[in-house]
C-alpha cells in the first residue's frame, strides 16, 4: 500500500467552525477499521546507557527515539502516528519539546493529534519529558 492511500485511509478531522491548531496537528484524526493500532507506553527521556540530559529538547529527542524503535517492531514508523501525548514539568520546557516533536512529525503523512500537559514531575527529578503516542498502519 503507497503512502497515498494511507493519506486516503487515515483522515485528519479540522471543523471549520472551530479555531485553527496554534501548532502543527489535527484536532482529531480518523482511523477506519482494518488499521493496526499501536500504543506506546510513555518514553523518558532516558539514553540507553542510563543518562539523562539536561534539557527538555535533548531529552525529547530520546523519547521520540525510543518511540521510533518500538515503531519499527512493529513495522511502522513516525509517517505512522496518529497521536502524541506529551508532559512537560514546566512551561518553560514547551519550546525545546516542540522543537523535538516537530522533527519527529515533519514527514508525517498526516499531522497527529496531539496533547500537551504540565506535570508536577515524574519518578526521578531529571525528568523533563515523557511522551507516548498511538500509531495506526495496515
Amino acid at each position: 500500500m503507497s503512502a497515498t492511500d494511507l493519506e486516503d485511509l487515515v483522515k485528519s478531522l479540522q471543523p471549520s467552525q472551530i479555531a485553527p491548531p496554534f501548532a502543527r496537528y489535527s484536532h482529531g484524526v480518523e482511523i477506519p477499521i482494518g488499521m493496526r493500532i499501536v500504543r506506546t507506553a510513555g518514553q523518558l527521556g532516558m539514553a540507553q546507557d542510563g543518562s539523562v540530559p539536561d534539557t527538555a529538547e535533548a531529552q525529547a529527542n530520546i523519547c521520540f527515539a525510543n518511540i521510533q524503535a518500538i515503531l519499527a517492531e512493529a513495522q511502522m514508523s513516525a509517517k505512522d502516528v496518529c497521536h502524541v501525548s506529551a508532559y512537560v514539568t514546566d512551561r518553560i520546557h514547551f519550546a525545546g519539546y516542540m522543537k523535538a516533536r516537530d522533527a519527529f512529525v515533519q514527514g508525517a503523512r498526516v499531522l497527529p493529534s496531539s496533547t500537551l500537559l504540565i506535570v508536577s514531575g515524574f519518578t526521578r527529578p531529571e525528568y523533563l519529558v515523557e511522551v507516548e503516542v498511538w500509531a495506526a498502519a495496515r
